[in-house]
C-alpha cells in the first residue's frame, strides 16, 4: 500500500475509533468515562482529548479508580478470609 493510502487509511481508522470511544461514553459521568476509555487502552492524554479535560483531571481519577479498586480487593479478601 502506498504510504499516502497508509496515512489516510490511518487517520480514518483514528477517527473512527473517537467516535466510538465518544458513543462508548456519552451521557456518563466524567469518571465512569475515563474508567471506560482506560479499560478500552486509551491514555490520559487521549481520553483528555475525547472528553474535554486535562490530563492531569484523568491521572488523579485513575489514581482514585486504583485505590478504590484495591481497597475493594482487600475488603473482599478479609470476607473471605
Amino acid at each position: 500500500m502506498p504510504e499516502k493510502h497508509s496515512d489516510e487509511f490511518d487517520k480514518k481508522i483514528d477517527v473512527l475509533t473517537r467516535l466510538l470511544a465518544i458513543g462508548l461514553v456519552s451521557g456518563k459521568k466524567q469518571r465512569d468515562q475515563i474508567r471506560l476509555l482506560s479499560i478500552a487502552g486509551l491514555g490520559p492524554s487521549e481520553i483528555a482529548a475525547l472528553i474535554g479535560t486535562s490530563p492531569n483531571t484523568v491521572n488523579v481519577a485513575l489514581s482514585a479508580l486504583r485505590k478504590e479498586k484495591r481497597l475493594s480487593l482487600k475488603s473482599e479478601g478479609e470476607a473471605n478470609g
